[in-house]
C-alpha cells in the first residue's frame, strides 16, 4: 500500500465484501426458513449460490425479496398486534393495613376474589 488511494480502495472493497456476506447469510437463512420451497429447489438455489454467487444473490433478492421479509417476521414471532399482547395490571403495594383492606374490599366487590379470600387478606393485613 503505497498511497492513500490504495488504502481507500482496500477499505471500499472490504466494505462491499462484508455487505455481500451479510446478504448471502440472509439468503441462506431464508432458504432454510421457507416451508413452501421443496428440498430440491433449495438444493438448486444453493448450487447457484456456490457457482455464481453475486448474480444468484441478486436474482434471489429480486425474485423472492418480499417473501424474505414475511418469513423473517414470522420467525421472529411477528404477526401479533399490540392489542393481542397481554399486559398485566399494575401491582399496588400498600403498606398500611387500612389500604390493604380497602383494596381487598374492592376486589371482593368486583368479584375478583371470594369472601374466604377476602377474610384471609383481612387477617393478614391486621396480623
Amino acid at each position: 500500500m503505497n498511497s492513500f488511494s490504495d488504502f481507500f480502495w482496500l477499505l471500499l472493497w472490504a466494505f462491499v465484501f462484508t455487505c455481500y456476506l451479510i446478504v448471502l447469510f440472509q439468503v441462506f437463512g431464508d432458504l432454510f426458513r421457507d416451508r413452501d420451497l421443496s428440498g430440491w429447489w433449495k438444493a438448486v438455489w444453493i448450487m447457484f449460490l456456490i457457482i455464481a454467487p453475486f448474480l444468484s444473490v441478486l436474482i434471489y433478492v429480486i425474485a423472492r425479496g418480499t417473501g424474505m421479509a414475511e418469513r423473517r417476521q414470522e420467525s421472529l414471532g411477528g404477526g401479533r398486534r399490540d392489542e393481542e399482547v397481554y399486559v398485566p395490571p399494575p401491582v399496588m403495594k400498600i403498606d398500611n393495613p387500612a389500604g390493604q383492606i380497602a383494596t381487598a374490599q374492592q376486589l371482593l366487590d368486583s368479584g375478583t376474589i371470594s369472601q374466604t379470600e377476602f377474610d384471609q387478606l383481612k387477617q393478614k393485613a391486621l396480623g
